[in-house]
């Protein structure tokens, strides 16, 4: 199997193919086209700020590229929000994949960033949860969210309930690191890639 993260230059790519190496799988990091587009599997992360995110990527190509792709591909963190069609932070356009708008985080006087470990709610009957129940902790690090839609697989409750997970078609996004949740993370990972194409 063929698994491409794409190089964003804006995430910890080092730690998240180490997580899916641990699982025995090679991976390769890149932001070439044609090895992107013939890949089983596509992550796309990204960390920080979303108007500086989307510079770097239209540089590369990469809005006009990952619209093409029907393997399935996973955003995680910024690279979720990334795949809505805009977020307020820059006020800026995203990638519109899934159907969705980025906001800021309204914890209710708890702290932001949401920072540390939280259990979903609301978990769907989706293969990218399989295994997974809401005892499950995962590592989110983000102030700002993507609201409860259709589109949700996975919620989860800091100061109000935000999706941590959601889907349109052959794209799916995890807010949370999966490559940081420890086993529950990486049961994420293999779930995803023993999706079928």
């Amino acid at each position: 199997m063929k698994i491409v993260i794409i190089n964003t230059e804006c995430a910890n790519m080092a730690s998240l193919k180490f997580g899916i190496e641990r699982l025995g799988y090679q991976v390769t990091v890149t932001d070439d086209p044609t090895v992107i587009k013939a890949a089983d599997k596509v992550f796309l992360p990204g960390v920080g700020a979303a108007g500086a995110a989307m510079q770097i990527i239209r540089k590369k190509g990469i809005p006009e590229l990952v619209e093409t792709l029907t393997q399935p591909v996973l955003g995680i963190c910024l690279g979720m929000q990334l795949m809505t069609s805009h977020s307020q932070e820059g006020d800026v356009e995203c990638l519109n994949l899934i159907p969705g708008k980025v906001e800021p985080l309204l914890a209710e006087g708890l702290r932001v960033p949401h920072m540390g470990w939280n259990t979903l709610s609301k978990i769907s009957d989706s293969p990218l949860f399989a295994g997974i129940t809401e005892k499950d902790y995962f590592y989110f690090v983000h102030s700002y969210c993507v609201a409860p839609s259709a589109h949700t697989l996975a919620g989860c409750e800091y100061g109000q309930l935000f999706s941590a997970s959601i889907q349109h078609k052959n794209f799916f996004g995890v807010q949370f690191h999966p490559e940081r949740s420890g086993v529950s993370g990486a049961k994420i990972i293999k779930n995803f890639l023993e999706m079928p194409t």
